[in-house]
């Protein structure tokens, strides 16, 4: 039920899915042309220079390499036609960034590493352990050091587009509340139920390959048996906290709140079908053996103006920012004098 989530979208739409963190955190193949060997065999040439900084090929080149693996990894081929436009895209990513961070002061850099801290916490909560989580980087090619230096960066990038631009945009409460009105359907939650749920998990925690038949036969044993303590009446939330394979909801006492469509098709169908305070029978998804125990149903409803004013309001806020942000960038650019000297030296080898 958890995956390594990209620690963040950089710059919004800008983004592309390669943020500076999640591209470095994807990578799996070898060293890309930046290493000290192709550096010697190949001239590392700049392709983009400014007053205060330039970027390099082998820059483009390492997050490129990044984003190749990511889409590989979840069976995407990306094909040489698509490579320098992918790149460009790299390049804006790698100026706004670095203008960005040019930009941060002492106090950017104290609210996001306070954030960082905090980011990587979760990140390590919701792995099965540290350990599990440091292999899973090692997979990637990175440190745990490096991870967190990725997250600190991408945090440094937002505090500073907060502090510039998102702190002078104001959204009334007159305006949030004519969206609400204008907006009513997005605000019907369907039916949900809240359920917890104890997984016996038949995946390796890192590679998530599929255990051997033996391994699968020794969980089905546990799960039998967790399930008989947990119909003969033991606490539930602490049979899940004790036992459960999934770090997402396992200090939660295996609690969710879901509706239709968020789950596994076999989980989510056994959880709607129980009644209050009952327990079902094993269920078996990819992830491995559930036990599942309702604990009520919530039926449809309009979500209330109260409850969802703030929500609203940080959107808006939100979606004015980005429409600034290109402007702001442009901006920046000009201001530091940057010129992309040649766009194609980044896909040359």
């Amino acid at each position: 039920m958890i995956k390594m989530k990209p620690t963040m979208v950089l710059l919004g739409a800008m983004a592309l899915s390669i943020s500076c963190a999640q591209a470095a955190e994807t990578k799996t193949n070898p060293p890309p042309v930046s290493s000290s060997l192709a550096t010697n065999l190949f001239p590392d040439k700049v392709v983009v220079k400014a007053k205060s900084f330039q970027i390099k090929r082998s820059q483009v080149e390492e997050i490129y390499t990044g984003y190749k693996a990511s889409a590989a990894a979840q069976g995407q081929m990306i094909g040489e036609d698509k490579r320098a436009g992918i790149e460009s895209k790299i390049l804006d990513q790698l100026i706004a960034k670095q203008l960005l961070m040019n930009r941060a002061n002492a106090d950017d850099k104290a609210k996001a590493k306070t954030k960082g801290d905090e980011v990587l916490a979760n990140y390590l909560k919701s792995a099965p352990s540290e350990e599990a989580f440091t292999r899973q980087l090692t997979t990637r090619g990175m440190t745990l050091d490096q991870f967190k230096g990725r997250i600190q960066e991408g945090l440094v990038c937002e505090e500073v587009v907060d502090r510039d631009l998102k702190s002078k945009v104001t959204v009334t409460d007159e305006q949030t509340k004519k969206f609400y009105d204008d907006n009513g359907a997005q605000f019907e939650e369907p039916e949900r139920v809240r359920a917890s749920h104890i997984l016996i998990g038949t995946q390796d925690p890192v590679t998530r390959a599929e255990l051997s038949e033996e391994k699968k036969k020794e969980k089905r044993q546990l799960a039998d048996k967790l399930l008989e303590r947990a119909k003969k009446g033991e606490d539930f939330a602490k049979l899940a906290k004790e036992n459960s394979d999934d770090p997402g909801s396992r200090d939660k006492g295996g609690e969710y709140t879901f509706g239709r469509g968020q789950m596994m098709p076999e989980f989510e169908k056994t959880a709607f079908a129980l009644e209050p305070g009952k327990i079902s029978d094993i269920v078996t998804t990819s992830y491995g053996y559930h036990i599942i125990k309702l604990s009520e149903k919530l039926p449809a409803k309009k979500s209330a103006y109260a409850d969802v004013a703030t929500k609203i309001k940080e959107q808006m806020v939100f979606e004015e920012t980005q429409k600034k942000l290109p402007d702001y960038i442009e901006k920046l650019k000009k201001d530091d004098g940057v010129e992309v000297v040649d766009a194609k030296e980044a896909s040359k080898p």
